[in-house]
């Protein structure tokens, strides 16, 4: 049993959710934020959980196993070393930091102080993806060939009225860095690292500092291709995910958030068996989904057992792809990587 600070009462009232899926695995003790009356109305009538204001306070606690944050971009990379210090293992949402550098920074302080961070990134879990997964490790897949993904999501001028939205300091960048980069993270824990890609940003939906469009191409390092697609001004909110492997094509519903559920399809191409892959898409049907799937994979990996956690250097790489997306928009150019130190966007992909 795992014992758990929230902070952030914004999505931390879907982590809550999840958390309470998972009763034999984590306890939630505490809900930390500044508005005591948003944190009550998350809680509900709830009375086994205890609001706390001051952010030191649950750090001081040593009944506290992980803290998870859930605060907006700008403050993660100093609460995640302040956890870190304070001897708990993190969890942390999307973005990680805003550099790669700060990634970095915080993967020093986990090693030294040998606590864990776990970026989160749940759209990974769910039926569909790890029914993806197990073709791809049994062979029936075979080579990958391309992909296509859509992020395709309305955003109006009322989601930005919370004042840190939609500007570089608060947000720290756009729809490439709040929105698309669950589905870049799919991508590249499907068809593996980027080699290479070109990248076009463009603020065509709203008046604000950042991109809220955007087209990219990929080329792998396995030589696959992909393309992605985002706006921020779709009629309504869709994910699209397809995949094209030598022997299968994999295609999602339009479920926004929760791509790995679903309706998806796994068609065999050409002399591949319909029935072997039929039979291993079943036997992931009952997989965990979303936030409840990588909370279970978070407390798999914290007791040491196999697990199919997400990383920090999942994390760093998502960064990674930000900060060339953001440089290749930028430059008019082709952004190979990976990127060292010395890339002149290390420190931050901030204009």
């Amino acid at each position: 049993m795992l014992t758990v600070a929230i902070i952030g009462a914004g999505i931390g009232r879907e982590h809550l959710a999840a958390y309470r899926q998972l009763p034999d695995r984590f306890r939630v003790k505490t809900l930390c934020d500044l508005d005591k009356k948003r944190a009550q109305e998350v809680l509900g009538d709830s009375k086994d959980i205890h609001i706390e204001p001051d952010f030191e306070r649950v750090l001081a606690d040593a009944h506290i196993d992980l803290i998870d944050i859930c605060l907006p971009p700008h403050l993660h990379l100093e609460t995640c070393l302040q956890a870190l210090n304070a001897g708990k293992n993190v969890i942390c949402e999307k973005p990680l930091s805003s550099s790669i550098e700060d990634a970095d920074v915080i993967a020093d302080k986990s090693e030294t102080t040998g606590k864990q961070v776990f970026p989160v990134f749940q759209y990974r879990y769910g039926p569909g993806l790890t029914a993806l997964r197990n073709l791809i490790k049994s062979g029936l897949a075979g080579k990958p060939l391309v992909a296509s993904i859509e992020t395709h999501w309305n955003r109006d001028a009322a989601y930005y009225d919370n004042p840190w939205r939609g500007t570089w300091s608060g947000e720290q960048g756009g729809a490439v860095l709040g929105h698309a980069i669950h589905n870049h993270d799919l991508l590249t824990s499907i068809f593996g690292p980027v080699d290479k890609l070109s990248a076009f940003n463009a603020t065509r939906v709203n008046e604000i500092e950042v991109e809220d469009c955007a087209s990219i191409s990929f080329q792998m390092k396995n030589g696959a291709l992909a393309t992605s697609s985002i706006t921020l001004g779709g009629a309504n909110d869709t994910t699209r995910l397809r995949f094209c492997f030598e022997n299968l094509t994999a295609e999602s519903g339009s479920e926004p958030y929760a791509p790995a559920d679903g309706d998806w399809s796994f068609v065999a191409r050409g002399d591949a068996s319909q029935s072997a892959i039929d039979e291993i898409v079943e036997d992931a049907a009952q997989s965990l989904s979303g936030f409840v799937g990588y909370f279970e994979a978070v407390a798999n990996a914290i007791e040491g057992a196999d697990d199919n956690a997400v990383t920090l250097e999942d994390g760093r790489r998502s960064l990674e792809l930000v900060t060339a997306i953001y440089e290749s928009s930028r430059k008019g150019a082709v952004i190979e990587l990976p990127l060292t130190k010395n890339h002149p966007l290390y420190q931050g992909w901030m204009p």
